[in-house]
């Protein structure tokens, strides 16, 4: 893909037809890239079960948002059409959206069911709980940003992800997911910046000046913060 948006900038004949398209593409980049959870995974931990290939789960989370439309890796269900995905997260998470990437064909997967900070679910239990929420997807090849209700997702530390079925209508066992990714707001563990605060509250000069820019999030915790010196 970056080849083609390479050869667009070098292309004489067609420059203003390919310079838009350029254009909305890079629209489109940015935002994602500002809160693309991608380094918050905790890649080591993800487990996928009924994957017909082992990892493949984790290999199509570890695809950057260049790799995005790239066909493999490519997660595909074994046994039916059912995805059970477990996807934890090194801190805590305001989750805003799921980013997915399927296909046209009937492998499509059509109904994703999200659960919140549970690690002990089979295909059995989710089928019988009842979801945080229920997202509908749509049958293309481009790249789905699925809002979820944030208020639901404010502290999420892990996420499963139910892959219920797909659009073959039961004549179709292999469900095919490409790119699978998430946007949101990362906080880390609420021990490390409490002791990082308190470390950076020693100079006071450092504190007043920099504190707010240079901790960041983190910064309203110690905005009350004259509770160093007591």
């Amino acid at each position: 893909m970056s080849h083609h948006c390479h050869d667009e900038h070098s292309g004489h004949g067609h420059g203003d037809h390919d310079h838009d398209h350029a254009h909305d593409h890079s629209d489109d980049i940015t935002p994602a890239l500002q809160s693309l959870l991608y380094e918050q995974v905790d890649f080591g931990a993800v487990n996928t079960l009924n994957e017909a290939e082992p990892r493949s789960g984790t290999a199509i989370l570890q695809k950057t948002w260049a790799q995005r439309l790239e066909s493999e890796p490519e997660l595909q269900s074994d046994a039916d059409e059912q995805l059970l995905m477990f996807v934890p997260f090194t801190g805590q998470v305001r989750l805003h959206s799921i980013l997915l990437r399927t296909s046209t064909t009937d492998s499509a997967p059509r109904t994703l069911k999200l659960f919140l900070n549970r690690d002990d679910l089979d295909f059995s239990t989710a089928s019988d709980l009842a979801p945080a929420q229920t997202l509908e997807l749509s049958q293309t090849n481009e790249v789905q940003d699925l809002p979820v209700k944030r208020a639901l997702f404010n502290t999420t530390r892990s996420l499963t992800l139910f892959f219920e079925d797909n659009f073959g209508d039961g004549d179709e066992d292999v469900t095919r997911v490409s790119y699978l990714a998430f946007k949101g707001e990362f906080m880390r563990l609420n021990k490390e910046p409490v002791n990082f605060l308190y470390e950076a509250a020693a100079n006071p000069g450092d504190h007043k000046v920099k504190g707010t820019a240079s901790l960041g999030m983190g910064s309203s915790i110690g905005g009350p913060g004259g509770r160093d010196g007591m």
